[in-house]
């Protein structure tokens, strides 16, 4: 499935914008939904994950303690805020459920997402 982010946009050194994913009902009960990067001539990277039950969240070393993953089932959102945003934080964000259905581990990794949207460009000016 591709599912949708947004909420991109430009902002300074050190502020914070908030990403939004939807996810249809029948993903969002019963499959971890992640956020990935990727930045010019990169690879793609894994930032953030909430695992099917909403119950555990995972990040990558280079956001913990400023990025937050949460999910709102009332409204089918998965969000992921971002504080104290950095340059390096730049590049095109995308929201993806796992493929692994009721995945409650940790590892997660861009093969176990089986598809991409266009994805959300945060650019972090210095």
């Amino acid at each position: 499935v591709q599912l949708q982010a947004c909420g991109g946009g430009l902002v300074q050194t050190g502020g914070s914008l908030r990403l939004s994913c939807v996810v249809p009902g029948r993903f969002f009960s019963n499959y971890a939904i992640g956020w990935f990067r990727q930045a010019p001539g990169k690879e793609r990277e894994f930032v953030a994950a909430v695992d099917w039950r909403a119950t555990s969240t995972y990040y990558g070393d280079s956001v913990k303690g400023r990025f937050t993953i949460s999910r709102v089932k009332a409204k089918n959102l998965v969000y992921l805020q971002m504080e104290s945003l950095r340059p390096e934080d730049t590049a095109v964000y995308y929201c993806e459920a796992d493929s692994r259905r009721y995945y409650s581990g940790s590892n997660y990794n861009t093969a176990d997402f089986s598809s991409w949207g266009q994805g959300t460009l945060v650019t972090v000016s210095s």
